[in-house]
């Protein structure tokens, strides 16, 4: 993380890639995050001075974003694709009964008891189908991970570790499926070849739609923060 000074001061993100002929610069219109993206021999004192050029757009920019909101009860959230509303509840335990997430207790823990919640679906639903289709292919997985990243939903490593968002678990099941062939398939063929996107059509016939739902719908589940 960089710190590019100033009232107030911004952080700012340089990720480096061996596609990027030149500079560019990123704000989210979901939470303000700000990216460079810099060529692989950029120089950091360069991708500072392409900073510093630039402040004026940087801020206008970020002055457009939307204020950070916390999930709450009252709120509506997706959950397997489907609109939930969270509900004030009773008793320890939180539970689904038709559209909403009943939740017990202070009402200033919803949002970290509904994310704990989700995280426990998450790896229920991500552990089956990755077995599932794991096993399509003889093969075996040997550890699940779940995180929260932005710039991929999974990751798949050569010994059959995997890696999912656990924010997969509030799209549509056949996105999470998918994206569970699609690493899976990485098992096979650590590449994006010809080959690998056979293996995916092998377990997983039509994923184009599912792909272009996280293309087009993916980075609104995102917009859910659930802790400060």
């Amino acid at each position: 993380m960089h710190i590019l000074p100033g009232l107030p001061p911004i952080e700012v993100t340089l990720r480096r890639s061996a596609r990027a002929r030149r500079f560019s610069l990123r704000v989210s219109q979901l939470d303000g995050r700000v990216t460079l993206s810099l060529p692989q021999r950029a120089r950091e004192a360069e991708a500072m001075e392409f900073l510093r050029g630039h402040e004026d757009w940087l801020r206008a920019a970020l002055s457009r974003t939307q204020p950070r909101r916390l999930v709450t009860i009252g709120d509506t959230i997706p959950v397997e694709g489907r609109l939930m509303t969270l509900s004030p509840g009773t008793g320890r335990t939180l539970r689904v009964e038709g559209g909403d997430l009943w939740i017990p207790g202070d009402a200033a823990l919803a949002g970290r008891r509904t994310m704990a919640f989700l995280q426990t679906l998450a790896r229920e639903r991500l552990a089956a189908a990755s077995d599932h289709f794991a096993a399509q292919i003889g093969r075996r997985v040997t550890r699940i991970t779940l995180r929260d990243p932005r710039s991929r939903w999974g990751s798949c490593t050569q010994d059959g570790a995997l890696m999912y968002s656990w924010r997969l678990v509030m799209a549509p099941p056949p996105v999470l499926d998918y994206v569970v062939a699609h690493e899976v398939a990485h098992m096979v063929q650590m590449n994006h070849s010809d080959a690998f996107w056979a293996v995916v059509d092998g377990l997983y016939p039509g994923w184009q739609d599912q792909r272009r739902w996280l293309r087009t719908e993916g980075n609104q589940l995102h917009g859910f923060h659930f802790i400060a």
